[in-house]
Formats: structure tokens, C-alpha cells, sequence
């Protein structure tokens, strides 16, 4: 597309969009969540945290989400999460907002908690519904501990505010507790939290309400939601295309759609070696279900990916994870109209877990300036991301036990 004012190339990526709440993103890229892991053991930010996303400010995104950011230590994903409650200090996470963001980029917690598959070496899963399943056991959240889940997200939400953070995302995908009771392979209740869809998004639903008192009119709140879980029996798009309706009658600011869980042994989209976005079919159909401002997170590997699901109108920001990790600089470079595209190592015969630790170990390497490697040892990455995370883990353990 031509600018025929000055003849240059119109990129849509590079257009503003203003959120209901007011708010402007000065493009259409954003870094969508990742758990990098970089917290300290205590549930606090770092200096290298705080350089990594600043690294991606640099590169020219308009919008970082830190993954994973708890509201309860109980029921962390890993020992590098952090933790925003009432006994945080405030003042190391108003360090991440101010240092973290630069030039114009947003930066948004990811407020969540793991529930049925938090880490147990430091904690104690509960999800909606006791299961005793291979590689996943939990107990059941009682209806008492259900229904203070709100108020944990608002007052989350809240300490972001007073730190300064430009808006939240609430995560409701990728198998964590909200997206548990969504999905009806771990929701089996029989109370108002369980059994149709209406209620199983019941929770969401308070938490939105809860967060929005919280923060108020003018502060972004997104939602992180699945188009579907990929498990069978699981949540499906027809359930999740209803919650998509149901959000629009709220006053979120941003849907950003994703799919797939970390359920020991289902199949990782990311892994899948998918040509294009995985989940965009799903995206044209919430679309139609919708006014609210839609992102898209998955599969993203070129330009012309990009630019086609903004311009065409199904999404309004692209969300870019792994791009971003093999390049840093990818927005900057796609502004200047240069058809340089990210390339994303090829791994034959992977470890179970070992690309993810691949790519987190390299996050690593972004945040404390050093030379990214081109390739890999796979085995050495996932020695070096266990052996962080026993280490992670006895910091935890004394700080929060």
C-alpha cells in the first residue's frame, strides 16, 4: 500500500489505535505474554527484567505484556513469576514500569495465577474441580476461596495503577485458572461456576467487574482468552465465540486471542511448525461478534502475515512472541519498509520442553546484553533452565514459606 501524498509505502501495523478506555497504542504490534522467568525467587522484578523490556521498547513495539505476573505466590506457574500483592514492594515494581517502557510502548502486567497446574515445589494446586490425573493432581477450590478470586485481581490491578504501569491483562488462556473454569475438562462443578458456559465464565466475568472498580474508566484492561484449549471435551470455539460476546457487553478495552493449554503432554501450537497465524479462522469469527478491539497472538513468522490480518480488518494488533526473541529489533526494521523477516531456528527431534527453555534461555541472553546464538544445544538450554528454576525455588521457598 502507497501513501499517495508522499509516495512511500503505507504499513497498517503503523497507525495508532485508540482503546475504548481513551488510551493510544502508537501501532499495532505488540509482545505478547511470555513467562521469561526473570523475576528473583521472591516474586520481585530484576535490572535484567527491567532491560529486556526495554530492549523491546527500543526495537519499536507499542505494546509489551509481562507474562505471568501472580496475585496469590500460592499458586505460581514458576519460581521466576512475580508476585503483585499486598506484601510486594511496590517501589521494585515501579522501577519495571519506569525502566522497563521508553519510546512511546505500553507496558501491562499479566494478572493471573496458575491454579490446578501450579508448580508444585512451591506450591499446592487447586483448581475448580479435584483431579487426579497423570502428571496433574490438584484439590478443589471451595466456593469461599472462588469468590474472593475477584477482589485478588482488582487489588492486583490496583497496585499496577499505583505503579505506574500503563494498563492490565487478565489471563484467561492457555490452561490457567480462569481459562480452567472455562473449560469444562477441568470445571466440573454442578454450582453457579460449573456446567454451561454461562456459568463457567462466571468467574471471568466478576473479575472484570472487580478490576474495572479497581483502576476505574480510564485504565486498560484486556483479556487474554482462548479460541480453544485443544484438548477433546475440552473448551471449543462455540463456547469460546459466547464469551466473546459476553465480553463485549463489558468495559474491556482489548480481546487478545490465542488457543492451546500447558496440560502435561497437549500439543503446543507454537511447537506445531505452522505456516501462518494459527488461529486467525477464529479470529474472523469473533469479529463478527464484536466491536471491542481484537489482538491476535500465534504463528506470526512474516510481514505480509501481519500486515494482511490488520489491513483486512480481522484483528486490530498483532501479538509477536517468539519473533520477537529471534529479533528484538522487528518492528523498526518492518517500519523501514524492509523485507527482512524474523528467522526462527530449526530443531529436529527436540527434548520434551527443550524448545521452550531454548527460547527462554535466550530471553535471558536479551536481557543481560550478550550475543544471541544463532543455534543450539537443546540439552544444555533445558540443564541451565532447570537448574534457574531449583535455584528459583529455594529463594521461594524461604521468602513466601
Amino acid at each position: 500500500m502507497s501513501n499517495p501524498a508522499d509516495g512511500s509505502r503505507h504499513n497498517p501495523l503503523f497507525d495508532p489505535l485508540t482503546l475504548p478506555c481513551g488510551l493510544t497504542l502508537k501501532n499495532r504490534i505488540a509482545k505478547s505474554a511470555m513467562s521469561d522467568s526473570l523475576g528473583d525467587g521472591t516474586g520481585h522484578p530484576t535490572s535484567a527484567q527491567a532491560r529486556l523490556y526495554k530492549r523491546w521498547a527500543e526495537g519499536g513495539v507499542g505494546l509489551s505484556i509481562i507474562g505471568e505476573v501472580q496475585v496469590d505466590p500460592g499458586f505460581a506457574e514458576k519460581p521466576g513469576n512475580l508476585v503483585l500483592d499486598s506484601n510486594a514492594k511496590l517501589e521494585r515494581f515501579a522501577e519495571l514500569a519506569e525502566h522497563g517502557a521508553g519510546d512511546g510502548m505500553q507496558l501491562w502486567p499479566q494478572l493471573g495465577q496458575a491454579g490446578a497446574m501450579a508448580y508444585p515445589p512451591i506450591s499446592q494446586p487447586k483448581g475448580p474441580s479435584g483431579l487426579n490425573l497423570p502428571g496433574l493432581t490438584c484439590a478443589e477450590l471451595s466456593l469461599e476461596e472462588i469468590r474472593a478470586l475477584p477482589a485478588q485481581y482488582a487489588a492486583t490491578a490496583r497496585l499496577a495503577q499505583k505503579a505506574n504501569f500503563g494498563g492490565v491483562q487478565i489471563h484467561a488462556a492457555h490452561g490457567f485458572l480462569l481459562s480452567q473454569f472455562l473449560s469444562p475438562l477441568f470445571n466440573r462443578r454442578t454450582d453457579d461456576y460449573g456446567g454451561a458456559v454461562s456459568h463457567r465464565m462466571k468467574l471471568l466475568l466478576e473479575c472484570i467487574d472487580a478490576v474495572r472498580t479497581a483502576v476505574g474508566p480510564g485504565f486498560p484492561v484486556a483479556v487474554k482468552l482462548n479460541s480453544s484449549d485443544q484438548l477433546e471435551g475440552g473448551f471449543q470455539e462455540a463456547d469460546a465465540l459466547a464469551v466473546v460476546r459476553a465480553l463485549e457487553k463489558t468495559s474491556i478495552d482489548l480481546i487478545d486471542i490465542s488457543g492451546g493449554t500447558y496440560f502435561p503432554g497437549a500439543k503446543s501450537a507454537s511447537d506445531s511448525g505452522g505456516k501462518g497465524p494459527y488461529f486467525i479462522d477464529f479470529a474472523r469469527a469473533a469479529r463478527k461478534e464484536t466491536t471491542k478491539p481484537l489482538m491476535l497472538t500465534g504463528g506470526f513468522k512474516t510481514l505480509a502475515q501481519a500486515e494482511e490480518a490488520v489491513s483486512s480488518g480481522t484483528v486490530d494488533v498483532v501479538g509477536l512472541a517468539r519473533a520477537l526473541i529471534v529479533d528484538p529489533d522487528l518492528p523498526n526494521t518492518w517500519k523501514g519498509d524492509k523485507a527482512r523477516d524474523p528467522q526462527f531456528p530449526r530443531f529436529s527431534n527436540p527434548p520434551e520442553g527443550g524448545v521452550t527453555a531454548w527460547y527462554t534461555m535466550r530471553l535471558t541472553q536479551i536481557a543481560n546484553d550478550e550475543a544471541m546464538s544463532e543455534g543450539g544445544d537443546l540439552d544444555e538450554a533445558l540443564r541451565s533452565y532447570d537448574q534457574r528454576d531449583r535455584e528459583r525455588t529455594a529463594a521461594w521457598l524461604q521468602h513466601f514459606q
